[in-house]
């Protein structure tokens, strides 16, 4: 009989690099181009105020993971702290937040493939999907070798991008867009050239290229040595984001005013086709190519450990919780490609639309689980004293960045109630959450069914 367990094969490097491949990809690599548009050069604090608030949701997280060694996943720890309901409501949304995303990166595989050749988009999608599923059904050691040299093709890129955007700023460099310079930053109105308005519009494009960062709580069953691993990953990758995110962004509109980005392309490439190499623009499609299957590489393994993690807490199907002879929990793995698949391709019918509606409701879903993750812990530090004054890794200025952080967050959905084109996603994402209630309530009925009969 195959082991019920997953298997501690991902090493330190591999759950660093987990996490940044997972939050390093559409969201900065084409989303930003959006986001810059509505905010200008104050896209830059943006980034680094919600960087700073998912830092403070991390280190909740991690003192949260360490305080008992039979937790898994986030969804363990929301079942000890706020119940049963909320584990089954937070772990299906988290799959459902992953869902989307992958959603969209494999969609964004199909467009960057189209760079090269006239295909259908939908062909490279897919053929990325089985490949990608191939590689997470061999091992997790697998998946984790895999990750690592996706995610370092992307970091090296933000490195060269930096780099070469500091030698042309000492340089002086002129461009077709005009010469390099600090002072692109404010000299096209300002900081805040659509005012607070642009600058506050821009979050909900930020929350979404941040998420996937609490992938260190997905992985944590399966590292081998989580008491190093866990804070050495939670201390350095937010670091290493706000680095990648900030440094990049800064370079990009030094070299490049904002208001000679498009929405709709990518800032990096256009970025690298001003420096004057004839293939900068093949080179970088290849690097949005492998970003793209990236992120959607983290969203199956993501979403397959959650539905893992779910069936094993008797809150999905029994099968689901099956694992293979390499210690992978194939069902959830096939049950979640699949879905990621139709989505796919149903999304060819609003191609324009699409993208807008994933990330709003991506972002709005993992405001949710990082708003519980918050609360758990600010009932954690409440109820289990003891064990918070023996935690070798506390989070700082508990509970006070608690509450900030929540009220930020409730700050950016605000936002997007007001915004036109985030209402109508934001308005529809309480249905996914009214279903979940009642999917629970079913479960709960019928589980109380059976110890009866037995």
């Amino acid at each position: 009989m195959a082991q019920q367990e997953l298997k501690r094969d991902l090493k330190n490097r591999h759950v660093q690099l987990i996490a940044i491949g997972g939050t390093i990809g559409t969201g900065l690599f084409l989303g930003s181009g959006k986001a810059i548009q509505l905010a200008g050069s104050s896209i830059i604090f943006a980034y680094l105020l919600v960087g700073i608030a998912i830092f403070f949701v991390m280190r909740a997280l991690g003192e949260l993971l360490l305080s008992k060694a039979g937790y898994q996943s986030f969804t363990d720890i929301a079942e000890d702290y706020l119940g049963p309901r909320a584990a089954f409501v937070t772990g299906w949304t988290y799959w459902f937040c992953w869902i989307m995303v992958a959603m969209a990166d494999v969609i964004a595989v199909g467009v960057y493939v189209q760079y090269w050749f006239d295909i259908p988009q939908w062909i490279p999608a897919i053929i990325c999907l089985i490949v990608l599923l191939g590689f997470n059904l061999l091992t997790v050691k697998l998946f984790g070798e895999l990750e690592f040299w996706f995610a370092l093709i992307k970091v090296i890129t933000i490195v060269v991008l930096i780099a070469i955007g500091v030698i042309m700023l000492v340089m002086g460099f002129k461009t077709d867009a005009g010469s390099v310079t600090v002072q692109n930053l404010w000299e096209h109105g300002g900081l805040f050239p659509n005012g607070v308005t642009g600058f506050l519009l821009s979050f909900q494009m930020v929350i979404f290229a941040y998420v996937g960062v609490e992938l260190v709580g997905v992985s944590a069953a399966e590292t081998s040595n989580p008491k190093k691993n866990i804070p050495s990953a939670i201390n350095k990758i937010p670091l290493r984001i706000l680095f990648f995110y900030v440094g990049a962004l800064i370079v990009l509109l030094c070299v490049n005013p904002w208001t000679q980005l498009n929405a709709g392309e990518s800032p990096f490439v256009k970025t690298f086709s001003l420096v004057g190499i004839p293939i900068a623009a093949g080179i970088i499609n290849f690097v949005v190519l492998t970003s793209a299957a990236s992120a959607c590489n983290s969203g199956m393994f993501s979403t397959s450990r959650i539905l893992f993690n779910l069936s094993k807490n008797h809150q999905a199907p029994s099968n689901l919780a099956k694992l293979n002879k390499n210690h992978v929990p194939s069902n959830a793995l096939f049950t979640s490609t699949l879905v990621v698949s139709a989505g796919a391709l149903l999304s060819k019918l609003i191609p324009e639309q699409a993208f807008g509606i994933v990330t709003t409701i991506s972002a709005i879903c993992f405001i949710w689980v990082w708003g519980v993750i918050l609360v758990c812990h600010i009932k954690y530090k409440k109820t289990q004293p003891q064990l918070h004054a023996k935690s070798t890794f506390k989070a700082p200025f508990t509970p006070f960045m608690n509450y900030a952080v929540l009220t930020l967050f409730a700050l950016v959905l605000i936002i997007m109630l007001v915004a036109e084109e985030t209402r109508p996603a934001l308005l529809l994402t309480p249905l996914w959450f009214i279903l979940l209630f009642m999917l629970y309530s079913n479960n709960r009925e019928k589980h109380k069914n059976i110890k009866i009969s037995a």
